[in-house]
This record gives C-alpha cells, sequence and structure tokens, in this order.
C-alpha cells in the first residue's frame, strides 16, 4: 500500500524529509506517487530501500553508486525510458493529441516565448531528437537559457558539452525511447509550463502524440524525469541541480491565465505559417 507519508518514512529510516525531497531531485529516488493534492506518499517496500541505501551508504558507497545499485538489482522499480513515458504513468489525467510536427513548431514555440518572459531562474530542458534539430534552434536556446539556473538540451551529441553561454549539451544514443521524443520543460519560481511529445510511425508528415501542461506539480514530474535522464548520462549534473526541486512547487494561481496566453501565442504562429 502506498501510504506513509514523507514525515513517516524519514521517522522509520532517519533520513531527514528534507534529504529525502533532494535525493528524488537529484536521483529520481525515492521515487512518490502524488496524491491530487501533490503531497507524497510512499509504500512499506520505499521503507527497506530507503533503508538499503542508508546501509550502502555506510559502507562506503557513495549516494549515487548506491541508489544505481539497488535500481539496477531491480529493488527500486524501473526508472523512467523517457519524458513522454514518464508522464503518462504518473499522470493518466492527462491525454495525448495527435499533433503534426509543424503544428508542433508552433506549440514548443509559445511555450519558449512565455517561458522567456516569466520563467526567471528555471530550470530548462529541451529534448531534440537529433543534434542537426538542437543545432537549428541553438541560437533560440541560448537566449531562451539566459536567465535559466540549469538549462540542459539532449540529442545524439557525439560527446557532452558545457558552454557557458547555452544549455549543457547531453548526449542520448540514437536507440534510446528519448531520442524518439519532442520535449520542453520549464520549472521557474512563480512559472511552469511543459510539452512532450513522442513520434509515431505514419505515412507522409511526421506526427507527435502530445502531452502538455502549466501545472506546477505536472511539470515539477516532467522536471524530475528530465534530470534522471540527464544525471544518467552526466552524473557530475546532480550537483547543479537547483535545490528547490527537492520542495513541492508553489501553486500557480495564474495557470489559466498562463494556458490561455500560450494558446494565444499559438495561435499567433500557426497563422504567421499559414
Amino acid at each position: 500500500m502506498t501510504s506513509l507519508t514523507i514525515g513517516q518514512l524519514a521517522q522509520l529510516t532517519g533520513v531527514q524529509p528534507a534529504t529525502l525531497r533532494m535525493w528524488e531531485a537529484r536521483h529520481g529516488f525515492p521515487r512518490a506517487e502524488r496524491l491530487p493534492s501533490g503531497h507524497r506518499r510512499y509504500s512499506e517496500q520505499d521503507v527497506e530501500r530507503v533503508l538499503e541505501v542508508v546501509r550502502a551508504r555506510d559502507g562506503g558507497l557513495s549516494l549515487t553508486a548506491a541508489i544505481e545499485r539497488l535500481t539496477s538489482d531491480g529493488a527500486g522499480g524501473q526508472p523512467e525510458t523517457s519524458i513522454y513515458a514518464g508522464l503518462r504513468r504518473r499522470r493518466a489525467e492527462l491525454h495525448p493529441s495527435p499533433v503534426p510536427k509543424r503544428l508542433l513548431v508552433a506549440v514548443s514555440h509559445a511555450i519558449e516565448d512565455e517561458s522567456s518572459a516569466h520563467g526567471a531562474r528555471a530550470l530548462l530542458i529541451g529534448s531534440f531528437q537529433r543534434e542537426q534539430f538542437y543545432r537549428a534552434a541553438e541560437p533560440r536556446w541560448r537566449e531562451f537559457s539566459r536567465s535559466a539556473e540549469l538549462a540542459l538540451a539532449m540529442a545524439d551529441f557525439e560527446k557532452p558539452a558545457f558552454p557557458p553561454d547555452g544549455p549543457v549539451e547531453v548526449p542520448i544514443d540514437r536507440d534510446h525511447p528519448l531520442a524518439s521524443e519532442w520535449a520542453i520543460v520549464c520549472d521557474a519560481p512563480g512559472f511552469s509550463a511543459c510539452l512532450a511529445g513522442r513520434e509515431r510511425q505514419v505515412t507522409g508528415e511526421r506526427v507527435f502524440e502530445v502531452l502538455w501542461s502549466v501545472e506546477p506539480e505536472v511539470v515539477r514530474d516532467a522536471a524530475l524525469i528530465g534530470i534522471e535522464l540527464a544525471t544518467a548520462r552526466l552524473p557530475e549534473l546532480a550537483e547543479r541541480v537547483p535545490e528547490r526541486l527537492s520542495m513541492p512547487p508553489d501553486p500557480d494561481r495564474e495557470a489559466v491565465a498562463r494556458a490561455t496566453s500560450i494558446t494565444n501565442r499559438i495561435l499567433a504562429y500557426v497563422a504567421a505559417v499559414g
């Protein structure tokens, strides 16, 4: 049963709630189920998993190595394979819509514009499939990420890159599930927006099954999934994850207004391309 609060998990394991939140933000562990209110709930199995990590650390392993050993043994459950798949699993209320690529570009630009206007000190994550797609968008994303606390671009890069004036370039294998996705995540204080689309096989025009949301809890899930995927490739990124991601997101009382603003931007882009 998934019935333990984070406070109860802390009491049973001796690991403070703030530490458990930090582990989840930086390593995707322990992975909580979320109530509609956004509060975390854990199972009795999570108690043993956390204690296993504690024992491994007491034995001399680093936190990263302890969690990786646990999850690779299957005790911690399967890690998320992609942002889209993770949102589909965690957020059953989200319903995907088929969107052709030309319209997906309009939606993406609208979210980027709105995020640039309101998303200072953001965690930004972009999944571009191929390096060539990122290079086409790179000038825009360098500008987009200028005020970000951390910006990540994931694609089939040959090697990692840490440009001082742009997103960290995180290599993704071409056979990785994320390589068939298009995603944007902006998790900022007072602003949230995310989009995740999985390309499906069709004849003719490229089509994506797309989820998007401005709800802070949904966006935080997308952000944590993206961080989990990125740090699996570049563990050193864990030290750069904003500490606030270990805390519940602030409620966004302007979520409806933001959705309306993004929708208006989408319509403007669609009208511009005819």
